[in-house]
This record gives C-alpha cells, structure tokens and sequence, in this order.
C-alpha cells in the first residue's frame, strides 16, 4: 500500500487575482481552483534543538526520507520530520555526500512543535 503525504491536507479554495493572472489556462470558467493548503511549521529554537538527540546519516543513492523515518522511527510517514529538521523539504535538495540529521525521539520532536 502506497502512502499519501496528502491524505490530512485540508482543500482549499483559491481566488487569488495574481495566481489567476499567472495561471490563466487553469481557471479558464472557474472563479476559484481547488488547491491542497500548505501548512506552515516553525522551527524549532536553539534551546529546543540542544534537547534533541540525533542520529546521523551520509546521504546516498538510494537514501529516502520514509526509509529513513521507518528505520529510525518505525513509521515512514514521520519522513517530513527529517525533512523539516534539516531544512530539506525534498529530496532534491538533498546531494550525495550530505549529512542529515535524524531528531530522537520522534514523540518529543513532535510535541515541541505541537503536532
């Protein structure tokens, strides 16, 4: 079974005049598209990263963030923690060679940012 990183993603509705000027073939007769809301995560303070403990990783061919989360968390839809924690949001911000830290334990990481 394939995991969906957009199953909780609340739907919104977007009129905006800009994106509308931008995207003119997409509205064509609608007033607004349907469009995944982007949810906004602050990270964490210096005080909040010195209390996790991590694990590092090299990354390498082969490397994923949910191969990472399900090896270190034993859950791969926790891959956006790892993400979000090192400033990568993709993996195509990730090159070979980089070192990625994993925040341990994912329950506290969590609960500092208030998931």
């Amino acid at each position: 079974m394939a995991l969906s990183r957009y199953n909780n993603t609340d739907i919104i509705l977007n009129d905006d005049l800009d994106y509308k000027k931008v995207f003119k073939n997409r509205f064509q007769k609608r007033d607004s598209l349907q469009m995944l809301e982007t949810p906004e995560l602050d990270y964490p303070g210096l005080e909040d990263i010195k209390a996790f403990s991590y694990e590092n990783h090299i990354w390498r061919l082969g490397s994923r963030y949910y191969k990472l989360a399900f090896q270190y968390y034993g859950d791969p839809q926790y891959w956006w923690v790892i993400a979000w924690f090192n400033k990568k949001p993709t993996e195509q911000h990730v090159a070979l060679g980089d070192l990625i830290k994993i925040p341990l334990p994912v329950s506290e990481v969590l609960d500092i940012i208030g998931v």
